[in-house]
């Protein structure tokens, strides 16, 4: 359906109030999902996010969820419009999470739901989620394998399948894409925890409904007209933000003309040329010169790449807006064909949703001068058992996946932040009382990296150690960044320091790392850097101990600091699923 532009300009109270209407449809989708999810991921990592669209595709609204998905959920919204065009109906819904159709990497799954008009039948919004599942099959459990090379490796892809189809939900259409057909490729399991996934995935049906029945309520209290006038208007408010603000960094910097390159650790250059017609308020970013294709796993698909810099433009505006596609308008986004932000149709992705959309933002803030980097990682954690037998028999197991804080970046006035999950990542880590519970592990050390900030006038958060051991044999993986390029500071800032990962490895007659007549305690336990990326069996009584990079300096530290960190510290206050549901509770 189309959306007619209006001829007036709009009431600024029904401005504010539609804004907020929009993002409490989103909210209320999320809040739903939570609370009807059971997986660790979605139910107390908070990894999804829940959006509202146009029937155009352009992201109308959301809840503070995670930028990465958001700004790539419009990609996969579009795909399937162009796939399926008016055959949709009420009462189906749609599932996919392949990079080629608008998905950011395979574990994370969207949903996508048509709201139809009652009264024409046509399509009048789209409601998705979208979430990350901690296991959908491939060569590893927990689906984020450091080594994948192609994307058949990572597990099920699925272009689009109608999850339901009039109102019936497709059980036996979800097991053929989650577990048939992954297993079918060599060494590669199909997803290993199956009735989880499925749970999760009628959760964001029902979150997706939740959303649905509360846009038609707001179209009948105001009409489908004014409904739509202000979703433009939402839009258009957006657009002329980001226009101000480009206009604003040109007479700032002197010039029209910003750039900046970064690399990722393997050497592969991000560079980035931004153009700035300060008449108009827009821009050009050119990412020419950027790396070609990886054989890893770093390659990020193009929705990414949008969703950083989206991300990047709504970060700098210092106006409470929504984020949504009008923060775009001024953009024209280039980038080269066969690099590996616009990667081939088997390319290995995983890495690059969480990594390299990372380094993505860091070299479009570093362009515009905005801060020091952040971290510049998420440090993916997966392990887990499970997969297929020397004889090719599919084995039962498990997986789980988490990402880890680290510092972020200081600014011109403010320190940054100790032990926070930064820029695309907006997810929290899973608590440890559960994750104990849940998993045969257990956690020696979790808390703040000292001494791992950059230093300057204004000082870069702290990165976090997690150490834990294993309670018995699992496939451990890490996939992350910044071990071997720091994160930068700037304005004569400091850098901050890299990270580690270190396998602390019990020695055993078995393994051949002591002879048979010295003890093991004579020797104590082996201390091995796997790199940052990486998958190794640890055995029973193993640790693995990482430490997260912090974020860089702004301002040369000899100028004095006007502020010490200590100021910017809050006092301890209790946190996570436990302290949300006593709170809760106390507010009946």
């Amino acid at each position: 359906m189309a959306v007619t532009k209006p001829s007036s300009g709009p009431d600024p109270i029904l401005l504010t109030l539609f804004a907020n209407r929009f993002m409490s449809v989103a909210e209320a989708m999320g809040r739903s999902l939570q609370q009807t999810s059971i997986s660790t991921n979605i139910k107390e990592r908070l990894d999804f996010s829940c959006a509202l669209f146009a029937p155009d595709g352009d992201l109308v609204a959301n809840a503070p969820f995670i930028p990465i998905h958001l700004g790539s959920m419009s990609f996969a919204v579009k795909y399937q419009m162009k796939l399926h065009g008016k055959e949709l109906q009420d009462g189906d819904v749609l599932m996919t999470n392949s990079p080629h159709a608008g998905g950011s990497h395979l574990p994370d799954i969207t949903i996508i739901t048509p709201v139809f008009d009652k009264g024409t039948n046509e399509i009048i919004f789209f409601t998705a989620s979208r979430g990350h599942h901690a296991d959908i099959g491939g060569i590893l459990p927990g689906s984020m394998p450091p080594t994948s090379v192609n994307i058949f490796e990572e597990g099920a892809e699925i272009v689009s399948l109608k999850i339901v189809d009039g109102g019936v939900f497709d059980k036996k259409g979800l097991y053929e894409y989650m577990v048939d057909k992954p297993a079918q490729y060599p060494g590669s399991s199909g997803c290993r925890n199956i009735k989880d996934v499925e749970s999760d995935l009628k959760a964001q049906i029902a979150a997706n409904h939740k959303g649905v029945q509360l846009i038609r309520a707001i179209v009948d209290d105001y009409s489908l007209e004014t409904v739509q006038e202000y979703m433009y208007h939402i839009r258009t408010n957006a657009e002329n933000s980001v226009r101000s603000l480009l206009r604003d960094v040109a007479k700032q910097a002197g010039t029209n003309v910003l750039g900046a390159v970064d690399y990722l650790d393997d050497g592969t250059p991000i560079q980035l040329k931004v153009e700035i017609n300060e008449e108009e308020g827009s821009a050009v970013l050119d990412f020419e010169g950027t790396g070609c294709e990886v054989r890893g796993n770093l390659n990020a698909p193009i929705s990414v790449v949008h969703s950083a810099v989206i991300y990047c433009m709504r970060a700098m505006l210092n106006v409470d807006i929504p984020l949504n596609a009008g923060c775009l308008v001024p953009i024209e986004i280039k980038i080269p064909r066969k690099s590996l932000l616009s990667p081939s149709r088997t390319a290995a992705v995983c890495g690059g949703n969480v990594l390299t959309s990372q380094r993505i933002v860091d070299v479009v803030l570093k362009a515009f001068h905005a801060c020091a980097a952040s971290q510049g990682c998420t440090n993916n954690l997966t392990f887990g058992t499970g997969g297929k037998d020397k004889n090719g028999a599919a084995v039962a197991g498990w997986g789980y996946y988490e990402t880890i804080a680290g510092g972020s970046g200081a600014g011109s006035g403010w320190h940054g932040t100790s032990g926070v999950h930064t820029h695309i990542t907006n997810t929290r880590i899973g608590d440890v009382e559960i994750l104990e519970r849940r998993y045969p592990v257990l956690m020696h050390r979790f808390g703040l990296r000292p001494g791992s900030a950059g230093k300057g006038k204004w000082n870069g958060g702290d990165g976090v150690i997690r150490e834990f051991e294993v309670m018995q044999g699992m496939q451990v993986s890490i996939l992350s960044e910044r071990r071997t390029r720091a994160p930068y500071g700037m304005a004569g800032g400091e850098p901050a320091m890299m990270g580690r990962n270190t396998w602390i490895k019990q020695r055993r007659v078995e393994d051949g790392d002591i002879p048979e007549e010295t003890s093991n305690e004579d020797l104590g336990p082996r201390y091995i850097n796997i790199g940052g990326k990486a998958t190794v069996f640890m055995g029973k009584g193993d640790c693995l101990l990482i430490e997260t990079p912090g974020g860089g300096g702004w301002g040369r530290p000899d100028e004095g600091q006007l502020e010490t960190n200590e100021a910017h510290k809050h006092a301890w206050e209790a946190r996570g699923s436990f302290a949300e549901r006593a709170a809760a509770q106390a507010g009946f």
